[in-house]
């Protein structure tokens, strides 16, 4: 998996994707959100990956989208249409993603961490959707996202402002899942991949989806979707040896069947 704008990186079961334009801070460029949806859909159908870890390196995570490139584009040009679809695929992958975020997360940057399913952070990260700052909105689900996670007033104080969040108000408001200092951010990271990895692969594929479809649905809806693929999982293997494993009190051999 050869990339210009990312670095793909096994170990084992897990992958590591770093984005990979550190003179640009990692600004979302075309090319750089396009190897970034490309590497996550191949890795998404290799069979050997249970977890995706998406990263920026040290320094910064990403500090928003390549304003350079986007100043150069009107509000129907096919390059935007075509980037807004790379990220859409993004949204989509199946298996679990976690973020690991150091240094500035900042609009498309903010947004891109929180469309993952968790959200580890460095203690110099800071997260932020200043947009408004040169007279746009967030454009990759950024008010709806930070909305969900932090609420309406929080929300609102950030996007009108402009202004950041750091790390350590961002895990007191829920935005990220815990703070780390920044020499161990991976190995935390990694630690939570193997946790996940080591589940049945169906079950945390049918879990990521129940708990995405409850950001969309009516609660009755979504507690109908979700007694739907509870049965569903009855007819797999690993449900089966899960089972039989507890009562036998041993250690389950799942085979994502």
């Amino acid at each position: 998996m050869d990339f210009e704008n990312v670095i793909v990186e096994k170990d084992g079961v897990i992958a590591v994707i770093t984005l990979n334009r550190p003179q640009q801070l990692n600004a979302l460029s075309y090319g750089l959100f396009k190897d970034l949806s490309l590497a996550m859909q191949e890795l998404d159908h290799d069979d050997q990956i249970r977890v995706i870890i998406v990263t920026g390196g040290e320094k910064v995570f990403a500090a928003g989208a390549d304003i350079k490139e986007m100043a150069e584009r009107g509000p129907f040009d096919e390059r935007l249409q075509e980037r807004l679809a790379y990220r859409d695929r993004i949204n989509k992958i199946s298996k679990p993603v976690i973020a690991a975020v150091s240094g500035f997360a900042l609009g498309g940057g903010c947004e891109l961490a929180m469309s993952c399913d968790i959200i580890i952070a460095a203690e110099n990260a800071r997260f932020g959707q200043p947009e408004v700052n040169i007279g746009i909105i967030p454009g990759s689900g950024g008010t709806q996202r930070l909305t969900h996670l932090v609420g309406k007033h929080r929300a609102m104080e950030m996007m009108l402002t402009g202004e950041f969040m750091s790390a350590a108000d961002a895990e007191r408001f829920g935005l990220v899942n815990r703070v780390v200092p920044v020499e161990l951010l991976m190995e935390e990271a990694k630690g939570v991949a193997k946790k996940i990895a080591a589940k049945p692969a169906l079950a945390i594929k049918a879990a990521k989806e129940a708990i995405l479809k409850s950001a969309n649905l009516p609660l009755d809806e979504g507690l109908d979707f979700e007694r739907k693929t509870f049965w569903l999982l009855f007819a797999s293997e690993d449900r089966s040896e899960g089972m039989k494993a507890f009562l036998e009190k041993r250690k389950p051999q799942f085979k994502g069947k």
